[in-house]
C-alpha cells in the first residue's frame, strides 16, 4: 500500500504538470471504488475549475481548485495517478480520468479499486468524516518526542501499532514503522507504557529521518507504485529490517526476525532493539 511518502513524491511529480490547468471534463468508467464515486456531483465539483495548486495530508492526495472545491484521491492498495496525452489509450482499469486544457489527462488507476476519488469545499476538509480523526503531520517541525508521550498517556499495548495509528501520527504505514523501530532501537512488542522520554525523543526523530529520506528517494516501489511521471521509487534499496528475515543486522549482525502483530509481518532485530 503506498504511504505518506510515495503520495508526497505523487504529490510533487505531479504538481509542475497540473498547477494553472483547467479541467475541462471528466469521465468515470468505474463508480465502485471503496466508496462509490458520483459522476454527476464529481464533474460539478471540478468541470471547469483551475487547478490552484497540491497537498498532502496523511495518505491523502489534495487538489485544490478555483473557487474553494478540493479534489481528493487515496490510493488504496494499488492506485496510480499520472498524467497522460489525453488520446492515449485507455489504461486497464483506468476508473477516472480528468482532461486538462493542455490536451492531457489526469487518470486514476486501481486494479484491486480500494481507492478513493471525491471532492468536498475546502473550508469543509478539516470537519470531513475522512480528516477530523487524523492526528499530526510527522514531517511537521512541531511534531517531536512530547507529542507521542503526550498521545500515549493512560494507553498500553505494543508500540508499533500505536505508531501506525493515524489518531496519533498521520501516514506511518507498515515498512516505515518497522524501520523507525530499528533506527530508535526500539522494540515493536515493547508497551507505550513502558517507554521513557528519550526514547520517545528518538523514535520521533527516527520516524521523521525515515519518512524525508524515503521521499528523497522517491519512495518504496514494492508493487506497482509509481509517479505522476510512471517512474518507480528505489528507497526499497535501502530498506534496513523491512522484508530482510534471516539477513544480518548492519548494527550488531544477528539476524533479522519476523513476527505478526495485528495480522501484519514485522520486522526487527532482537540484539539491537530492545
Amino acid at each position: 500500500m503506498p504511504e505518506l511518502p510515495e503520495v508526497e513524491v505523487l504529490r510533487r511529480s505531479l504538481e509542475p504538470h497540473l498547477v494553472g490547468r483547467r479541467i475541462e471534463r471528466i469521465r468515470v468508467r468505474q463508480r465502485g471504488l471503496r466508496e462509490s464515486i458520483h459522476p454527476q456531483g464529481l464533474g460539478r465539483a471540478c468541470s471547469g475549475r483551475v487547478i490552484d495548486g497540491l497537498r498532502r495530508r496523511a495518505k491523502y492526495l489534495l487538489i485544490d481548485l478555483e473557487r474553494a472545491r478540493t479534489l481528493v484521491i487515496h490510493l488504496g492498495m494499488s492506485g496510480r495517478v499520472t498524467v497522460a496525452p489525453a488520446g492515449v489509450e485507455t489504461e486497464d482499469h483506468e476508473h477516472v480520468s480528468f482532461f486538462l486544457d493542455d490536451r492531457t489527462k489526469l487518470r486514476f488507476r486501481d486494479p484491486r479499486r480500494f481507492g478513493l476519488v471525491f471532492a468536498v469545499p475546502t473550508h469543509k476538509l478539516a470537519v470531513d468524516r475522512h480528516f477530523s480523526h487524523l492526528g499530526p503531520e510527522p514531517l511537521d517541525s512541531t511534531f517531536d518526542g512530547g507529542t507521542l508521550a503526550a498521545a500515549a498517556v493512560g494507553r498500553r499495548g505494543p508500540v508499533k501499532g500505536f505508531l501506525m495509528n493515524a489518531e496519533v501520527v498521520v501516514g506511518v504505514g507498515n515498512i516505515y514503522a518497522c524501520e523507525a523501530l530499528y533506527r530508535a532501537r526500539v522494540h515493536p512488542a515493547r508497551s507505550v507504557a513502558r517507554i521513557s522520554k528519550p526514547r520517545w525523543r528518538r523514535l520521533a526523530s527516527a520516524t521523521t529521518e525515515v519518512l524525508e529520506r524515503a521521499i528523497r528517494q522517491g519512495g518504496t516501489t514494492l508493487n506497482d507504485f509509481t509517479n505522476g511521471d510512471g517512474e518507480a521509487g528505489y528507497f526499497q534499496v535501502s530498506l534496513a529490517v523491512y522484508g530482510r528475515e534471516g539477513e544480518s543486522c548492519g548494527w550488531c549482525g544477528r539476524p533479522i526476525r519476523r513476527i505478526v502483530q495485528t495480522g501484519r509481518s514485522t520486522f526487527y532485530c532482537p540484539g539491537c532493539q530492545r
